[in-house]
């Protein structure tokens, strides 16, 4: 039986890391909806009239200044579109709030992705608040007249937490089921290993 205990999986529970608490992850979501305001305030000032062009990098980057009334790339619902999307963003916020509190302590990296999304949701859900006109976007990416949508700082953290929580919610799924069929094949170790003591 020694050699089962010497070989049983560590199940001790990482330590609770700083960066997962919730100071921190305020911290983030203040930081993007601050740099996402500020960005969006330079836009409106210093990128009129809508609609043209500013080029930073040649043609592949370009400052454009356009108001989106609906979601990002594109997506729109006509004149419901504002608080369509404004009460499925409080859905969404929701549901974040949701996930952070009931993710672990110890997972640092999922709890700044969920961080990280909710900052870049409350930096549009502003916009949406404030102006009929819609989401400041000014980010304009392509070569000619091949472009992606033009889009700001907020969608920016959107897409990338959205993309690190996917894979993070992904590995930890790995790991879960990697951890259960040890567990199983340990287990089925057990009888045998009885069977063999005097």
């Amino acid at each position: 039986m020694s050699t089962l205990a010497a070989s049983a999986p560590d199940v001790t529970e990482r330590p609770a890391s700083r960066a997962g608490s919730p100071v921190v992850a305020a911290a983030i979501i203040a930081a993007i909806v601050l740099v996402d305001q500020w960005t969006k305030h330079l836009a409106v000032i210093y990128l009129v009239p809508r609609h043209i062009p500013h080029e930073i990098v040649g043609d592949v980057v370009r400052f454009t200044l356009t108001f989106n009334p609906g979601a990002a790339f594109g997506m729109h619902l006509g004149d419901a579109s504002r608080w369509v999307f404004t009460v499925l963003t409080l859905l969404i916020l929701g549901f974040l709030v949701r996930l952070f509190t009931g993710t672990p302590r110890a997972e640092s990296a999922l709890r700044l992705a969920v961080a990280t999304v909710m900052g870049g949701a409350i930096g549009n859900l502003v916009d949406r608040l404030r102006s009929t006109s819609g989401v400041v976007d000014f980010i304009d990416i392509g070569v000619g007249d091949v472009r992606f949508w033009t889009f700001n700082v907020a969608d920016t953290a959107v897409s990338l937490g959205a993309v690190a929580l996917v894979l993070l919610l992904w590995r930890r799924d790995l790991h879960a089921s990697r951890h259960a069929r040890a567990a199983e094949a340990a287990g089925d170790t057990v009888p045998n290993v009885e069977a063999r003591e005097p």
